[in-house]
Order: structure tokens, then sequence, then C-alpha cells
């Protein structure tokens, strides 16, 4: 199958938003799928709804598209879903969740504008974040991503993610929706995974022994669910 053949994948970021953190999964897929990176400000703080108007911007209208939302940047994927638009043909998943994933921190909420995230030490994210999984040159990536992102956008981000609720967003999904689940993910628990699936039963899931950042970890098997994904999806518009 060559590219002309595939749909485009847009890729929205994690909490990031730079988008670097595609590369593995980008090179992993191979030069015949077309891909769009979306890149959200790193020094602005932005709500759910405004970054949302900015990766719309980037959708191809004029060509089918499948398009993919990881962890922090799911809800965006949904909402965006959820407005029918006439060129997707399909919804990726990955990490994320339509509502609080934490919902015991909610209450600690007024705590987050003093978060001294620009001290958390980069080897206890990448341990978070990456766990058993992580390697000298995914902590130099991870590291290089997150410290673009002035501390004021991170933490009015985490706040987006603890108030967030996409939940009706996602029942009115009625195109093909793949689960990315990570095995080893301590980010977002099975829970989160699994309200999706309830919220909409059109979601099938596929699990990866992964950390959080499964994209990153794990490329070559997120590429082939990818790809196996896009086989499915690709008949309904032929």
């Amino acid at each position: 199958m060559n590219r002309s053949e595939l749909p485009t994948l847009v890729l929205l970021p994690g909490m990031d938003g730079t988008g670097q953190l595609f590369s593995p999964l980008v090179s992993a897929l191979g030069p015949d799928v077309e891909t769009i990176v979306v890149h959200y400000p790193y020094d602005v703080s932005l709500s759910y709804e405004e970054l949302e108007a900015i990766a719309r911007k980037s959708l191809p209208t004029d060509r089918p598209f499948i398009l993919l939302g990881e962890s922090f940047s799911g809800p965006i994927a949904i909402s965006l879903t959820a407005l029918h638009l006439p060129q997707q043909i399909g919804l990726i998943l990955c990490s994320t969740f339509i509502q609080n994933p934490r919902p015991a921190f909610k209450s600690l909420k007024h705590l987050i504008p003093l978060l001294p995230i620009e001290l958390f030490p980069t080897q206890w994210l990448s341990k978070i974040l990456l766990g058993r999984f992580s390697t000298a040159s995914l902590r130099a990536a991870l590291n290089e991503a997150i410290t673009q992102v002035t501390p004021s956008v991170m933490r009015s981000r985490l706040r987006s993610v603890v108030e967030v609720d996409v939940l009706a967003q996602l029942a009115r999904v009625d195109i093909t929706t793949l689960y990315l689940r990570a095995r080893q993910d301590w980010v977002v628990p099975e829970s989160a995974s699994m309200q999706v699936l309830k919220a909409n039963f059109k979601v099938t899931e596929v699990v990866l022994d992964a950390p959080h950042c499964l994209l990153q970890a794990s490329p070559m098997e997120s590429a082939r669910a990818i790809r196996d994904f896009m086989g499915r999806v690709i008949p309904a518009v032929e």
C-alpha cells in the first residue's frame, strides 16, 4: 500500500505540546504514512477549547485523515471528532482519559499554582512516565521537550486535566475508534480506559506492554497497531 492510498495521520501531543516526542513513532510508521504533528504554544497558557481551535487549523480538508490524541490531547481529539468533520475516518486515543484520571487529586486543585514544576528532577519524571522502559535517549528527549515549556503553562495544562469532562462528546463519536492502553502506565490508570470503553461501545482496545509514554517506548509495536487500524478504516472510504 503506497502513501497515496493511506489516510493522513494527525498527531496531537501530550502535555509538553511540542510534538517532538512523536519522532520515534513517525520513524517507525515509515515514509508511506503521511503525518501532521500539531504543536501547542510553549509560553502561553490556553484552555482545552483554545488548544482545540489550534489543532483544528491543522486538520486536512482535502483528504481523509485519522486523528490521534496522546494523553493530555485525548479530550481535544474527542471534542474534534464529535464535530463529525467530513474528512475524518478514524480516531485513535492513546494513554488518555475523558475525565480526571486521578479523581482523588481533584481536592488538591487549589495547590496546582504552587507546584514548583521547574524543580521537578528529570530522573523523577522519567520513573513516572517511562518506568523500566527508560533509556538514556528517551530521558534526553523527554527532558528536551519538557524544559521548552514554561512552568506556568504546565500548571495550566495540569489544571485543565483535573477539570476536564468530555464524556458527552465521546458519546457522539460514531466513527471507528481505537484506544491504545499501556499495561505499565503509572499516570493514567486502567480505570480511565474502562471509562472510555463504557462511554462508547464502538471503541476497541489494544494493550501494549509499555509505560505511559508508549508511543515513545514502544514505537514499533505502536506503529503496527496503528497500521492495522488504518487497514480497518480504509475499506470504509473506498
